[in-house]
């Protein structure tokens, strides 16, 4: 298999399409024949970060490099930074707004979800500079 390199542009603050980032790149997944419990992982670790970015960041991008061996899956952003990690790999920690949880997100579960269905992720977050997660999920 030839590796493979997507990219996505997430916009901020825009609920009705954040998710087509983890809707197309489960499309082409399937095309390639992946099994569907490494798309399923994928697709949530995806959607989980893109919410992060509309959520908190004003949007960002998605870059995803898909090989024979694993997918990499890597979410960048300016926003405002993680400014207690450890806090806020906690289920249920969230600092969405009122208006988010209002709309049913900001539940405090996308980076413990993240974690939970990669195999691999990384987090690296400057405050007022923006946050860079990168998730592997092994093939």
């Amino acid at each position: 298999m030839e590796p493979l390199h997507l990219h996505y542009d997430v916009d901020g603050d825009d609920f009705i399409s954040a998710g087509e980032a983890s809707s197309e790149m489960k499309k082409v997944l399937r095309r390639l024949g992946f099994d569907p419990d490494i798309i399923r992982r994928c697709a949530i670790c995806m959607y989980e970060g893109e919410i992060n970015m509309v959520i908190h960041a004003c949007g960002g991008v998605a870059d995803v490099d898909i090989n024979e061996h694993d997918i990499v899956m890597k979410l960048s952003d300016n926003g405002p930074g993680i400014e207690d990690v450890e806090k806020a790999m906690q289920e249920g920690y969230s600092t969405a707004s009122h208006n988010v949880r209002e709309l049913g997100f900001g539940a405090g579960m996308g980076l413990p979800n993240m974690k939970r269905y990669s195999d691999e992720m990384t987090i690296d977050t400057a405050v007022n500079v923006g946050t860079t997660v990168t998730m592997k999920i092994k093939v």
